[in-house]
């Protein structure tokens, strides 16, 4: 969505609650444009340390490009707490099991077409363990339309990897991703490596799906979050401005 100097703009931003897996009721936080108009549709997949501050913040940073967004908490069933506690009990315990992680998911895809501002397509983003969900959703559940996977790691996974929790390679589900898909990763990252990226390509080519992917160099996992060590700021910016070009491609 394109800014003018002269139009009226606003956003409000509220934590919701939302029906996720299982039929359990689970906390969210929204974020749409105001102004009279429908908008396109995000569902955000937070990562591994948790439903935390930068991504509120960006729930804010889709909305303001015009997407009304859904950023539901993954780790609901945990506990509460800060978010480092959360995401570390959850970390202890070997992760979230995938059906319930696209069972939330695909939760806050239906929340979002059910809302009055919602104009019908929706998309999907995550990051690292976050962009591994969203690729599961993506294949394991009809209606969305687009996904952006940033540095996802274990969608490639060897059988040695696989667990109660996690016991399909996401990979294996390529052949029902019914959506296209956009890719961001670095070069220095060693979840997913390089390899592994290429491998994953390869088998998006092998099925005829329409994807993009980047591969960054100097940069590794995570460089998109300006709070640690691992930003890499032109990278980033780059990034930012791939992932707003794709949506605006096909869910507008």
């Amino acid at each position: 969505m394109k800014y003018t100097t002269d139009q009226y703009e606003g956003v409000h931003a509220e934590t919701v609650a939302m029906t996720g897996a299982n039929g359990d009721s689970i906390n969210a936080y929204l974020a749409y444009p105001l102004g009279g108009s429908r908008f396109p549709a995000m569902v955000l997949a937070h990562h591994m340390p948790g439903w935390d501050l930068w991504y509120r913040e960006i729930t804010y940073k889709f909305a303001l490009h015009g997407y009304v967004t859904l950023t539901p908490n993954l780790y609901f069933r945990s506990g509460h707490g800060t978010p480092e506690d959360v995401a570390a009990k959850v970390r202890g315990a070997g992760g979230v099991p995938d059906d319930q992680a696209v069972g939330d998911l695909s939760g806050a895809m239906n929340h979002l077409r059910n809302l009055s501002q919602v104009s019908g397509k929706v998309g999907i983003f995550g990051t690292c363990s976050g962009g591994r969900h969203a690729y599961l959703a993506a294949c394991r559940t009809m209606g969305f339309d687009a996904i952006v996977d940033c540095w996802g790691g274990r969608i490639v996974m060897p059988a040695d990897q696989l667990t109660d929790k996690t016991p399909v390679s996401p990979l294996d589900f390529t052949r029902d991703l019914s959506c296209p898909i956009l890719g961001l990763f670095g070069e220095e990252d060693t979840s997913p490596t390089p390899e592994q990226v290429h491998q994953h390509e390869q088998e998006l080519k092998q099925r005829g799906k329409i994807y993009e992917f980047h591969m960054y160099p100097n940069a590794g996992h995570g460089f998109f979050y300006y709070d640690r060590p691992n930003y890499r700021q032109q990278q980033a910016v780059d990034g930012w401005e791939k992932v707003f070009a794709f949506l605006e491609k096909h869910l507008s």
